[in-house]
This record gives C-alpha cells, sequence and structure tokens, in this order.
C-alpha cells in the first residue's frame, strides 16, 4: 500500500506527464532495474590524521585566516 501523500505526489506528476499512475510506476521500476547495483557498504570509513605518507604542509594549521590568504595566493596570484 502506499503512503497517501506519495499517491497524490505520483498523481500530479502522471497527470502533468500525461500518462496513468501504473505506467509511472512501470516505469520508475524499469529504470531502478537498469541502473547498476549500488556497492553494498561494509561499514564506515577509516580517516587517518596522522602517519606516515602523504603530503606534509608546512602552514601553521592553527592560524585559518593565514591558510585561506595562502590558499587564496596559491590559486590567484599572477604566475611568474
Amino acid at each position: 500500500m502506499l503512503d497517501d501523500n506519495l499517491l497524490a505526489k505520483l498523481k500530479k506528476c502522471a497527470s502533468g506527464s500525461g500518462t496513468s499512475v501504473s505506467r509511472l510506476i512501470e516505469q520508475v521500476v524499469q529504470l531502478l532495474m537498469q541502473s547498476p547495483p549500488r556497492a553494498k557498504r561494509t561499514g564506515g570509513f577509516e580517516l587517518v590524521t596522522f602517519g606516515a605518507g602523504g603530503h606534509f604542509s608546512r602552514r601553521n594549521i592553527d592560524r585559518t585566516s593565514a591558510l585561506l590568504e595562502s590558499d587564496d595566493v596559491d590559486r590567484f596570484a599572477p604566475h611568474r
């Protein structure tokens, strides 16, 4: 059984596109069946914030205004 609000939205959408609710549901199911299956999540992810590897920045990350300014200079300053 479909939720009453969902059914009302389906009817409005079907009416606007000149089709029936049944045909609209059929099209949605066909699209769903054609799309590749989503990868199943195996759980969360691990965010590594320390350790070996990766890029090391010598910028002081405690001064956000300096970080933003430095990023702007790197991005928008004329290259020499």
